[in-house]
């Protein structure tokens, strides 16, 4: 029986075969970030931790390490055993009166162990961490349509602290929501993050607010408070209703709700999608909301008002997510 013809073929291909893709990467790139440097930020923002007893001690963050796994994969697999490592901490105790120093470690627990193919072992069972794509932290705008007006608003999403939600109703007056309390004139907080007088934040908005409703001076209108300090005691009214609120009481918690990173953060991504959101060219390392946030946040939504023609934020938008 005769052969079939064959035929040669030639790859003029540059590599041998098909680059496989790392399909792990996203797993693997982030633990070891988690390791590196996430463990690190997260001690960093804890300590110190300050003794509130006037005794004078203060808990500093030295550095951390990893113990060796107690058990390889294998053995992990066969006797149904978690694959980990324990995490040990150096931490110093210093008294500030006598200026006396105590290292010391600390045994912080076991943390499972990512293997080669970023998987994790737990109880014998390989397992992986599913990616999620989840809303970003940044600041959204959005609309409500009322009786065919777009009355539009504002969500400021941080990675970690209070929820700010800026709402413009229908006379014209931009409120805002604090952890979705009840609602205060958004003056209130431009006060309390530095413009004082209401000469001051009439004309910081004096270019923007040019159209037939003039938004800053419906809402300092309905503003009860006329001064920083009232601003503080209106804003910790609607955050703590029923308390006593006294000046330094809500000076205490309100600066530190916003002007403490171990309370507010917005994060490196939430930074960046603000910072691209509303327009900010310079490089800004700071990852709590500041005082030109605030402006240009209000701002925008004003500019939304005057133009019904624009659109809301999409948050369901890819790019909104991370």
């Amino acid at each position: 029986m005769d052969k079939l013809p064959t035929k040669s073929f030639k790859s003029y291909s540059s590599h041998p075969s098909a680059i496989q893709p790392d399909l792990f990467e996203i797993q693997t790139n982030s633990y070891n970030w988690f390791l590196e440097n996430g463990l690190n930020e997260l001690f960093k923002e804890v300590f110190p931790i300050e003794d509130f007893s006037e005794k004078g001690l203060e808990l500093q963050f030295v550095d951390y390490y990893w113990d060796d796994p107690k058990y390889d994969e294998e053995q992990a697999k066969f006797k149904d055993l978690t694959y980990d490592s324990a995490l040990r901490v150096k931490c110093k105790l210093v008294n500030k009166k006598d200026k006396a120093e105590k290292e010391q470690e600390v045994y912080f627990g076991d943390f499972p162990v990512m293997t080669e193919r970023g998987t994790f072992i737990i109880n014998g069972i390989e397992r992986v961490v599913i990616s999620q794509l989840i809303r970003s932290s940044g600041v959204y705008f959005t609309t409500n349509v009322l009786r065919g007006k777009k009355l539009f608003g504002a969500k400021v999403i941080p990675n970690r602290g209070a929820w700010l939600e800026f709402e413009t109703d229908r006379d014209g007056f931009i409120g805002v929501k604090i952890d979705r309390h009840r609602k205060t004139a958004a003056t209130d907080l431009l006060r309390i993050f530095g413009l004082e007088t209401n000469a001051q934040i009439s004309e910081i908005f004096a270019d923007v607010d040019t159209g037939e409703v003039k938004y800053i001076e419906k809402t300092l209108a309905k503003d009860a408070a006329e001064t920083v300090d009232g601003s503080y005691t209106e804003i910790y009214k609607r955050i703590r209703p029923g308390d006593l609120a006294t000046v330094e009481n809500a000076k205490s918690l309100i600066d530190a709700m916003f002007q403490r990173a171990d309370r507010y953060d917005f994060s490196r991504v939430g930074r960046y999608k603000l910072n691209q959101r509303l327009n900010i060219d310079e490089k800004i390392d700071s990852r709590i909301i500041r005082l030109e946030d605030l402006i240009l946040i209000i701002k925008e939504i004003i500019r939304l008002n005057n133009d019904q023609s624009q659109e809301p934020d999409d948050i369901d938008h890819l790019g909104n997510r991370r």
